[in-house]
């Protein structure tokens, strides 16, 4: 096998497309088709009373109008659960269009179909909707106390409460360890909202045949949806294609199906049998797509004189918006992905995810691994401030060893199969980050300070995906796979690896991704997942290929198939490279054929004598053609694992905060392409500043969106986002065939933690509020002077 090219930093192949316009996202598709617009709710908390829609009935261009009585029964029913587990005892999802009650500002009421968007924007404004506001539930406190209700049937606003429980080796609970240990603290922690913010929203545009209905979403999965729409619309799978053309970023958003509009216009489109498309606003994704992040997170620790922590004990408040469609996978991440590199003598978590009348809050990237960081580094750096310890110390006390893996953490993962790191080198790692940042040489200052933090990734979660690979007689290979792509690179990773498993030049291969007319079984993309289980399912069908490209060649050449190699396309003799036939005859003498329609062809015809006369063409067994599928079902998730480091400066007048340095080191097993993993990191901590110092979703008390706009959002700009310092340790991973562990989240996780570990080491008092403005930190140092 060729390896030319796996861990080499190829450019990004699809950038120059994308780059000078020629990418094709939803809304360039469908030029003359019909336009949806829909009428959301003012309120965040209220009952329908009555809808009038008689005045846009007079809009010229007008094509319907939809109300969730409209509906027929299989389209209006709630959306579905998507991960039902036993502690969500309260799950609650929308109606596609609001039936009776309105949950949070946003929610869908009326649904529009014009001859163009603005004429569909017309006739909503003219539709009168008759409210009977109700006071709303907003905030976690409010919530949790339980006075008023979100949905009427939901006992005190808690849709799940789960613990987990982890004795010490002594077989103390983490409760009794922290009442007998030499030192103690407790305190509380806070993450507010946020949200992903793609730059494409979301997005559907569907066509129907009469027989066949096609979907394009803007969607992270797109198998899924087609499953989604096809039990919505009571169509067979095989009549339902769903393609993810390029799509605009998600982080997350996007992995949520079916949004209502992923069932409300394709049943559009063939009740009118016209095409019809809806494209996102932005002020549509503020209020009516999702959000992420807000916690309440109460700790108790106890440590010894080396800061080695003896029982941590830890309450979770989720806030998870006013519908529960994704489950509860986010506080199961917190809750789990918490411990990090470290061996916590023993721990208790318990997590009540809880309703309030905002939106609904599903995974944005890092999904809950930001907020279980922020919570052990806090707590690390609390224990080293206690002891009067270096920070580095503390954490290096308590780290699992190299000598350790596989280490098992005793508890049940997002997806539930058991807590356990495959590999990992965490002294190591740290002593990278500490020489890359300058730890040790660095000089504190007032309004100056340094900060550190460090994290486990479960990536590469199951159930699994595939892999299509086929060779075709012009010597070029074609990848297909049925997770989507939304800027990671894939086109470029998954094509090396096809170049390294098949010894093809890269510039022969194409790959698709999200289009389930190429490839109809796949997961989707989350969870930094896409080049653990997608390319190891494509390594794996690369490999049947390889194999059985071997064994025509050595028929062809009369040799031994173990003799042989396969470099630049060509299948060679080792050792002899005249003794060789192209890869592309290969493809021609895989597929014995009757009728030539061209030179190679004629070269695989019942006359041309490629076949041995006492053979049948096709051996048994065996199918036409040079192609191979192949699916990887992962046993359990890879554990990735970095560490970060930061360096700020306080302005002491304004208050504001600047990040003048940032390092990371950051393990992801064996690197396909480390150019695209460096550009994963850098994005990652370029959203991780935005969560840290600028992003939040600010509602007032009758659950407004009060920043609903880029005008009032804040986001860093380049000039925010500091020169990223980045260095790779590379422990692979046991649990599969090329060693990988993922990357796309790593750099947002611990950025939080992070800054507010070096503003903290700056000002000299405890940050425990993240994201933190100069305002705020502008009102710590007031708070901390009065003493």
């Amino acid at each position: 096998m060729s390896t030319r090219l796996f861990g080499e930093p190829v450019r990004r192949r699809e950038d120059r497309r994308l780059l000078t316009g020629r990418g094709r996202y939803v809304d360039d598709l469908g030029p003359d088709a019909l336009a949806a617009a829909f009428v959301r709710s003012p309120h965040a908390r209220a009952r329908i009373r009555d809808i009038d829609v008689s005045a846009a009935l007079d809009v010229e261009g007008l094509v319907a109008v939809y109300t969730w009585e409209d509906l027929p029964e299989r389209v209006g029913r709630p959306l579905p659960l998507l991960i039902p587990h036993p502690a969500l005892t309260h799950g609650r999802t929308a109606y596609p269009l609001a039936r009776d009650v309105v949950r949070h500002v946003g929610e869908p009421v009326v649904m529009v179909v014009a001859a163009d968007r603005y004429l569909a924007e017309d006739a909503c404004a003219l539709i009168h909707v008759d409210y009977e506001p109700l006071k709303p539930v907003v905030g976690l406190e409010e919530a949790a106390h339980g006075a008023r209700l979100v949905h009427d049937d939901v006992p005190g606003n808690v849709g799940a409460r789960l613990l987990q429980e982890v004795p010490g080796r002594d077989g103390r609970s983490a409760r009794e360890a922290i009442e007998e240990a030499p030192h103690t603290l407790a305190f509380r922690l806070d993450i507010e909202r946020s949200a992903s913010m793609p730059l494409e929203g979301r997005g559907v545009h569907a066509r129907w045949d009469g027989t066949d209905l096609r979907v394009h979403s803007s969607t992270q999965t797109s198998t899924s949806v087609r499953m989604a729409v096809a039990a919505a619309l009571g169509l067979p799978l095989p009549h339902v294609e769903v393609v993810a053309p390029d799509v605009g970023g998600g982080f997350g958003v996007k992995i949520v199906h079916p949004w209502p509009e992923e069932i409300l216009v394709p049943w559009a489109a063939m009740t009118l049998g016209r095409e019809v498309k809806w494209s996102e606003d932005r002020r549509e994704h503020f209020i009516s797509s999702a959000h992420e992040r807000a916690q309440v997170q109460y700790v108790r620790v106890g440590f010894d004189d080396d800061g080695r922590v003896l029982g941590l004990d830890v309450t979770i408040l989720h806030d998870h918006g006013a519908y529960t469609p994704y489950g509860i996978i986010v506080p199961i991440i917190t809750s789990t992905q918490l411990l990090g590199p470290y061996k916590i003598g023993a721990y208790r978590v318990e997590f009540s995810s809880i309703y309030t009348n905002t939106v609904q809050v599903t995974p944005y990237r890092g999904a809950g691994r930001p907020q279980g960081v922020f919570c052990m580094e806090r707590t690390m750096d609390k224990i080293a401030r206690h002891l009067g310890k270096d920070r580095t110390e503390v954490r290096r006390a308590n780290f699992i060893e190299p000598d350790e893996f596989p280490y098992d953490q005793g508890m049940t993962f997002q997806d539930g199969r058991p807590l356990i790191y495959d590999s990992g080198d965490y002294p190591r790692m740290l002593a990278m980050l500490k020489e890359l940042i300058g730890w040790e040489a660095f000089e504190r200052r007032p309004g100056r300070g340094i900060g550190v933090g460090c994290y486990v990734e479960g990536t590469g979660v199951g159930p699994y995906e595939g892999g299509h690979v086929q060779v075709t007689s012009d010597g070029c290979v074609h990848v297909s796979t049925g997770l989507t792509s939304q800027g990671q690179g894939h086109e470029t990773v998954f094509a090396q690896i096809a170049a390294s498993e098949l010894g093809v030049p890269i510039e022969r291969i194409s790959v698709v991704t999200g289009d389930t007319r190429r490839f109809g079984y796949a997961v989707g993309t989350f969870a930094s997942r896409a080049a653990v289980v997608s390319g190891n399912a494509i390594a794996l069908a690369c490999r049947k290929v390889r194999a059985k490209a071997l064994r025509i060649a050595a028929d062809a050449l009369e040799a031994d198939p173990a003799d042989l190699e396969i470099t630049d396309g060509t299948v060679h003799v080792v050792g002899a490279p005249s003794a060789s036939i192209p890869l592309a005859t290969v493809a021609v003498l895989a597929n014995p054929l009757r009728y030539a329609f061209d030179e190679e062809a004629a070269r695989a015809t019942q006359f041309a004598g490629s076949s041995a006369p006492d053979r049948p063409p096709v051996a048994e067994g065996d199918e036409p053609g040079l192609e191979g599928r192949d699916y990887y079902s992962p046993i359990r998730s890879t554990f990735a694992a970095g560490m970060h480091a930061a360096i700020v400066e306080t302005d002491p007048l304004t208050a504001e905060v600047r990040v003048v340095r940032y390092a990371v080191i950051h393990d992801c097993g064996r690197l396909v392409n480390p150019m695209i993993v460096e550009g994963q990191i850098h994005g990652g901590v370029a959203q991780g500043v935005g969560g840290a110092l600028y992003e939040r979703m600010v509602y007032d008390g009758d659950g407004q969106l009060l920043n609903a706009s880029f005008m009032d959002f804040l986001m860093p700009y380049a000039t925010e986002v500091p020169r990223i310092e980045t260095g790779h340790l590379e422990t692979p991973s046991p649990l599969n065939p090329l060693g990988v562990k993922g990357a796309g989240e790593a750099g947002v996780i611990p950025v939080s933690a992070v800054i507010a570990s070096a503003v903290e080491d700056a000002e000299g008092f405890p940050v425990d509020r993240m994201p933190i403005s100069p305002s705020e930190l502008f009102d710590l140092r007031r708070r901390h002077a009065e003493g």
